[in-house]
């Protein structure tokens, strides 16, 4: 059997996140640029900014994101570190990706909602124009801040016209905060004319994802939880929804305690649409080439599962029509 060269490979990326994806060497110049120091060895860098193998919890993983915080809170910044994400992806030969981040956490010293979205997105265009990848932004709110605050940043967000910005999504603490927490803030989103994903299924509660299926909501970050709930499962494939597995991340978090707990090969099987990410390109230590090595490795993973999964995170794509056309040539044309 011919050995996989899993870099080469052609890949599409759904979830990731802009802050937990920043490279060393870019988070040493955010740091230059905001006059804060760093230590100045990368291994102790890298321990700042990287979650321990395995956290107690979902909020211990998300502890290392406040290292980056301050570091994302001029347009300068937030340009450099998209491009950032966006280069780093091209280079292992991503053609698509979505980069999602939060602005209120870019807006401690005064920055609009407007400012941050134009800022992320010059810097994906700066990529796309350099790489020839194709990377689009997504908007988070986050489920734990208030909610009035909240509403303010989606209905702002919403107002911005760049065809760059193609969706919004709801990130943060998931275990205290599911859909019905936030519902008048899902509705708000769903009607606006862009599309939306949803983090569920991260924290062990079905509740949650079973909501989000009822909410009518067709991508869902994480769904972890489907390795355990064979009737959501069904729910799941029969509602068309397609799930952005993160596995590294899941590990990590002990959304999946052990690979076995993991809901990929249950979900290959009951016929679900499934897409391979890396949630935190940083945080996690990670990279697609790296999952794609995984899913092969514990998965018995193919080529052939490989094009099935970015034909499938194509067409689930916030991607205009025109777009998803040409990435679904490209894809066939890398895979044929």
């Amino acid at each position: 059997m011919t050995a996989i060269d899993f870099h080469k490979l052609a890949k599409t990326e759904l979830h990731c996140h802009l802050d937990g994806s920043l490279s060393l060497e870019t988070i040493r110049h955010l740091a230059d640029l905001a006059q804060i120091e760093l230590p100045e060895d990368d291994a102790e860098l890298k321990h700042h900014v990287t979650a321990p193998a395995t956290c107690e919890s979902l909020l211990d993983y998300l502890e290392a994101f406040d290292y980056i915080r301050p570091l994302l809170q001029t347009k300068e910044a937030l340009t450099i570190a998209a491009y950032d994400v966006a280069k780093q992806a091209a280079l292992e030969n991503v053609i698509y990706i979505e980069v999602r981040f939060a602005p209120e956490l870019s807006m401690d010293k005064g920055l609009t909602v407007a400012e941050i979205i134009d800022a992320v997105c010059q810097g994906l265009r700066q990529a796309q124009e350099e790489f020839g990848i194709i990377a689009k932004a997504l908007v988070c709110g986050m489920r734990q801040s208030d909610q009035a605050l909240t509403a303010r940043i989606l209905d702002e967000a919403n107002e911005v016209e760049d065809s760059d910005f193609v969706g919004f999504d709801f990130a943060g603490d998931e275990h205290h905060y599911g859909p019905k927490a936030i519902k008048p803030l899902i509705e708000q989103v769903q009607s606006y004319n862009r599309p939306m994903t949803f983090h569920a299924g991260e924290c062990g509660c079905a509740a949650f994802l079973a909501e989000s299926i009822a909410m009518g909501i067709k991508r869902n970050g994480h769904a972890t939880i489907l390795a355990q709930e064979p009737e959501l499962l069904e729910e799941f494939v029969k509602n068309g929804v397609t799930g952005e597995l993160c596995l590294t991340s899941n590990l990590q978090t002990k959304a999946a305690v052990t690979v076995a707990d993991f809901p990929y090969l249950k979900m290959k099987v009951a016929g679900a649409n499934i897409t391979i990410n890396t949630d935190n390109r940083t945080v996690s230590d990670t990279n697609l080439t790296k999952e794609y090595e995984l899913y092969h490795k514990h998965f018995d993973s193919s080529v052939q599962d490989f094009y099935t999964h970015n034909k499938t995170a194509i067409e689930a794509s916030f991607a205009s029509d025109e777009e998803k056309a040409e990435l679904l040539d490209r894809l066939a044309k890398a895979y044929s």
